[in-house]
């Protein structure tokens, strides 16, 4: 590789820099964090890049969108250490989680198509009773058994105000009713998808004051568009990846 480096014309980091909107600095911290290969120095001690690095920049901003900084960095990194293997790896692990991904958001939907309320009455884990329901309604222990979650999640959930439980005036414990068993399952679905509690508080208002889910269809074609656009720049980042191994040999 050391040949390749010095093949081709000599290019400055602000030559690498300006075609792509970034700061000398950002080349320079690419090449330590060794997404780019080393760089080859003058007499003097300045940086000379070459075509090759010219295509590991190129293959970085293309991954970047469709795996994520991190694991764009990673794949880089595995490359120029000569472990591609390593490499198509963590690629992999990417399109499983795109897979994963589209898959919560059909299970979103399906809970959406067909969502009825449902009671549990399996133990719970927590400080409130977890084998029987109240008279209309179910407490926090099977709620939290059916969603596979911790009673501790749903405590949290309704300090943001996803969930308005009531509580017995007997015992002082939280019932949930049917429509609070609803916005905690569209909650665990949403969580699922990737999120944020801020994000699902004012869904789960829209659908309380609409009476409905309606109101959950645009988020729910947002995330689709997120989920395609993800596949299609893991595609982009593919091309310029081939092409940046191709150019290294």
């Amino acid at each position: 590789m050391g040949r390749n480096l010095q093949n081709g014309e000599r290019l400055r980091p602000v030559d690498l820099a300006r075609g792509h909107g970034l700061s000398t600095q950002a080349v320079r911290n690419y090449e330590e964090a060794g997404i780019l290969p080393a760089a080859g120095r003058t007499p003097h001690g300045y940086r000379t890049y070459t075509s090759l690095h010219a295509g590991a920049l190129r293959a970085f901003l293309a991954l970047v969108p469709g795996h994520g900084h991190q694991t764009a960095t990673s794949i880089m990194r595995a490359v120029n250490e000569g472990a591609a293997e390593e490499a198509f790896r963590l690629i992999d692990e990417s399109h499983a989680q795109l897979l994963d991904d589209r898959r919560t958001l059909q299970a979103v939907e399906s809970a959406l198509r067909d969502l009825d309320p449902t009671t549990a009455s399996e133990p719970g884990v927590g400080s409130e009773p977890a084998m029987v329901s109240g008279p209309g309604g179910t407490f926090i222990g099977p709620l939290a058994g059916k969603l596979g979650i911790r009673p501790a999640t749903l405590r949290k959930w309704e300090r943001a105000g996803l969930v308005r439980p009531r509580r017995d005036p007997l015992t002082g414990y939280r019932v949930y009713d049917e429509a609070d068993v609803r916005d905690a399952r569209l909650a665990h679905q949403l969580r699922r998808g990737g999120y944020l509690l801020e994000q699902i508080a004012p869904l789960i208002a829209q659908v309380r004051a609409a009476g409905g889910l309606e109101p959950l269809e645009a988020a729910l074609c947002d995330w689709r568009g997120r989920l395609s656009a993800r596949g299609r720049a893991m595609l982009t980042g593919a091309a310029e990846l081939e092409a940046y191994l191709r150019e290294r040999g």
